[in-house]
């Protein structure tokens, strides 16, 4: 059965790594038919409980992405040992109002690339802690932490060889979690 599911970047830059790899991890499932949808998050207004009644379009169309998805990877860099600010306003966002939790039961799966040699493993403690408050069961191995390396993605922008068993086994992981939480 192939699943709808959501990728959430948490990096708007033109260019970003983590689009990059986002986008490559994606086309190693195209013999099986998923389809994965590109969050925006670059045009979403800072969240405030003020708007929760009359929330941007911007807001209802991130919304509605994560209600119709079946699972949600998110993709983040790490700034200064954390999750980007723009990230966690769209988390925030698309949990609100309260009772209005777009994210809560989808499960969801946490990668990052940056230049470090230890990845976004800050970032991803950090936004592991905010999705588990969301109540989204979350893929806990294989752990993700990349370095780029200009190897990493092949000049037509797929996985490189050196990595695409890892990346492969990653995703396939993560379906799994789809799957099982599908039957549920």
């Amino acid at each position: 059965m192939p699943f709808k599911i959501a990728v959430v970047v948490g990096s708007i830059r033109a260019g970003s790594t983590n689009r990059k790899v986002a986008e490559a991890l994606t086309r190693l499932d195209a013999a099986r038919g998923h389809t994965f949808t590109f969050a925006d998050i670059s045009g979403l207004p800072l969240y405030t409980e003020e708007d929760d009644e009359t929330q941007a379009p911007e807001v209802k169309a991130l919304k509605a992405l994560i209600a119709e998805a079946d699972g949600v990877i998110f993709a983040t860099p790490e700034y200064n040992r954390s999750m980007p600010g723009v990230l966690k306003n769209a988390i925030d966002q698309a949990s609100r109002p309260y009772g209005q939790n777009s994210w809560l039961g989808k499960p969801a799966a946490v990668f990052g690339v940056s230049p470090s040699a230890i990845g976004t493993a800050m970032a991803q403690q950090h936004l592991r802690n905010v999705i588990a408050c969301l109540g989204m069961p979350t893929l806990t191995q294989p752990e993700v932490f990349l370095q780029w390396k200009d190897d990493l993605l092949t000049e037509e922008g797929t996985v490189g060889e050196g990595s695409a068993d890892f990346l492969g086994g990653f995703l396939e992981k993560f379906l799994d979690l789809v799957a099982l939480h599908a039957r549920a």
